[in-house]
């Protein structure tokens, strides 16, 4: 089949006086699909490789996706294993952390207490000379 131009739709005018009208078309079976037939096979070509690419794409894209599925679930993985480790880390810097609070507490509580032990110590007399007094003067008010 020859290849058809627009031109060719019409029918080449002839001498004057011709059988048929000018510019009328000279068969009724051409029509857009025909014109437009060698483009499409033309493009036939490029639409194929596009396909190609397209699936070479999307076979890369599933490879990169499995990959990158692998790699999450080998580092949650790794998160599992090392969460023990990590929760003992965590409760002896707790356990440190407690301890070293208990022993400030206790220094502190040790201080308070050698200090109103040594008030009662410094008051001993005053308070012994007065109950001794007391006991003296409640037995002689008796007796």
């Amino acid at each position: 089949m020859t290849r058809l131009t627009f031109l060719d739709r019409f029918r080449p005018v002839g001498a004057p006086g011709a059988g048929a009208p000018e510019g009328a078309p000279s068969t009724d079976v051409v029509g857009p699909e025909v014109e437009l037939a060698p483009v499409f096979a033309c493009l036939e070509i490029d639409v194929k490789s596009s396909r190609a690419l397209e699936e070479d794409a999307q076979s890369e894209a599933d490879k990169e996706l499995a990959n990158a599925r692998e790699q999450a679930e080998a580092i949650v993985a790794q998160a599992r294993m090392d969460i023990g480790a990590e929760q003992a880390k965590a409760a002896a810097r707790i356990m440190q952390a407690a301890t070293e609070g208990d022993t400030k507490l206790l220094e502190q509580a040790t201080k308070v207490a050698a200090q109103i032990h040594d008030t009662g110590i410094s008051q001993l007399p005053t308070t012994t000379t007065k109950v001794i007094e007391t006991l003296f003067s409640t037995e002689m008010i008796k007796s």
